[in-house]
């Protein structure tokens, strides 16, 4: 699964004025700003200020040109979107952020993951994804999909998150964390049994009827100040499918398959509302979708009441037909595993 979403350029809606529940500081300007910063915040025990809108690059490196790729991050740093999340499962993202690496490094906070729950393997994984960036280091490498992890494997002396602690020292990144789609409990878990900087966790309106995440693993991560990420805002790509065809310029976000007309910024701003949450990651195809969502963040504010009622409407429906779309939300009991292992493809 990827870590991004896309929202429809089509739609339109008028930002309203900057506030938040979550304290914002100003942000400096890069030496490559043409347009005015994105506000920021604290991304917990870390102290970094990021802003509170990243680009996501499963879109860029499974659906775009290399050229159109590098533009579009060019682009989103200089307006202020400087928390760039990749992975090495994100096809060429990784080799098309290499070519700006060079003259943006110091300007971005870097984020990549280790898809793995052994030790070893995780730092053999950073070293390549860093070969591949062509940089020396990451600010923040993830366990990537805790739901698909051996949790107990990556908490013990030999899993990832000691791997990634290795390398943490040796210098190849900065912070640590987990990311997470399903089995929120898993995250939670991490959460209180390590010493974790920051995860990445799926946040929407309506997949929070499903997962739960803001309900359960949010206040763990308050609790220890535990940076957050919050992914997944408007549900991710049609089928997590993020690679276009010859007629695409950009795959349908999971919304669009259910309800033709809505109003996406109300999704951004419920998520950038939620106690904890420092920035919101997306994934965008194109230049106007970029305007777009950095136009909803800077206008970003909590919801009233009357907008909260028709997000809990709206959610209703979209968990109905999503269900559990980013993989289970309850640990199967152990004879239904044994079960599907003794029946394969059944």
């Amino acid at each position: 699964m990827t870590s991004t979403d896309s929202v429809p350029a089509e739609r339109d809606s008028a930002p309203g004025h900057p506030d938040s529940a979550q304290k914002e500081v100003a942000s400096p300007t890069a030496s490559h700003a043409e347009h005015e910063s994105l506000p920021q915040r604290v991304l917990g025990r870390t102290g970094e200020k990021v802003p509170i809108l990243g680009l996501g690059t499963a879109p860029a490196g499974m659906g775009m040109g290399d050229s159109d790729a590098i533009t579009l991050f060019e682009a989103a740093i200089d307006q202020g979107v400087t928390y760039i999340d990749t992975a090495p499962g994100y096809e060429r993202a990784q080799k098309q952020l290499r070519q700006i690496l060079p003259r943006r490094r110091d300007e971005i906070f870097l984020v990549t993951k280790t898809n793995t729950s052994d030790r070893k393997e995780a730092i053999h994984k950073l070293e390549e994804a860093l070969r591949e960036l062509n940089t020396d280091a990451v600010d923040l490498a993830y366990v990537h999909s805790m739901g698909n992890q051996d949790t107990d494997q990556v908490l013990s002396s030999e899993g990832a998150l000691a791997g990634l602690r290795e390398a943490q020292r040796r210098g190849l990144t900065r912070y640590i964390g987990v990311t997470g789609h399903s089995l929120p409990h898993r995250v939670q878990r991490v959460i209180e049994e390590d010493d974790i900087d920051v995860i990445m966790i799926a946040l929407n309106f309506a997949d929070r009827l499903t997962y739960g995440f803001d309900q359960s693993v949010l206040p763990a991560a308050m609790a220890r100040n535990v940076g957050v990420a919050a992914m997944k805002v408007y549900g991710g790509a049609e089928a997590m499918k993020y690679d276009t065809t010859d007629h695409e310029r950009r795959r349908p976000s999971a919304i669009e398959a259910v309800i033709d007309e809505f109003d996406y910024e109300l999704a951004l701003r419920w998520a950038l509302s939620l106690p904890g949450v420092a920035t919101a990651v997306v994934g965008m195809y194109t230049h106007q979708e970029l305007r777009q969502n950095i136009e909803w963040a800077r206008g970003a504010r909590p919801l009233d009441e009357a907008q909260l009622q028709k997000l809990q409407t709206q959610a209703e429906r979209l968990a109905t037909h999503w269900g559990e779309h980013y993989g289970p939300c309850h640990e199967q009991p152990r004879w239904r595993k044994w079960l599907q292992r003794l029946r394969p493809g059944r």
